[in-house]
């Protein structure tokens, strides 16, 4: 079937510097799965974090469905991400290095479920961030030099 975006973190991408990713299932209530399937959900200021063994998705805001009922979720909960344990122990000691976060990249449908990019990144620092902004200027200008010739 293939993959469908639903939403990209590009803060997430600008402000850490990405070493690896890794594709998890999260766990969703049927309200949540409804506003996420008309596009509102907002992964920008979440972050993930490994507690009592498990992967948690903490600060991803789902809306509230607007034709649900008085049963309609939490628009912050903490929601639980799927890997395996595996996966969860080499994840403990990745993070336990220092500077290092797991940072949500993009939400994407997949055979019918949703499906949550999450990267391994350390913070960068704000010259970095320059760097980055200047690099990507620069290769906007090289494209309308090479678009004009």
């Amino acid at each position: 079937m293939g993959t469908k975006p639903i939403t990209e973190n590009r803060k997430g991408r600008f402000n850490y510097e990405i070493l690896e990713s890794f594709e998890a299932g999260i766990v969703l209530v049927g309200t949540e799965v409804k506003s996420v399937r008309a596009g509102k959900i907002n992964i920008s200021d979440s972050f993930a974090i490994i507690q009592k063994g498990e992967l948690t998705l903490l600060n991803a805001n789902i809306s509230v469905y607007t034709h649900g009922n008085l049963n309609n979720h939490d628009p912050l909960r903490t929601r639980i991400l799927l890997v395996h344990r595996s996966e969860i122990r080499r994840l403990i000691g990745i993070t336990r290095e220092k500077g290092l976060t797991l940072v949500p990249l993009r939400a994407y449908w997949k055979d019918g479920r949703v499906k949550l990019e999450v990267g391994v990144g350390r913070g960068k620092k704000l010259y970095d961030k320059r760097e980055t902004i200047r690099e990507r200027e620069w290769s906007r200008e090289k494209g309308r030099i090479l678009k004009g010739d």
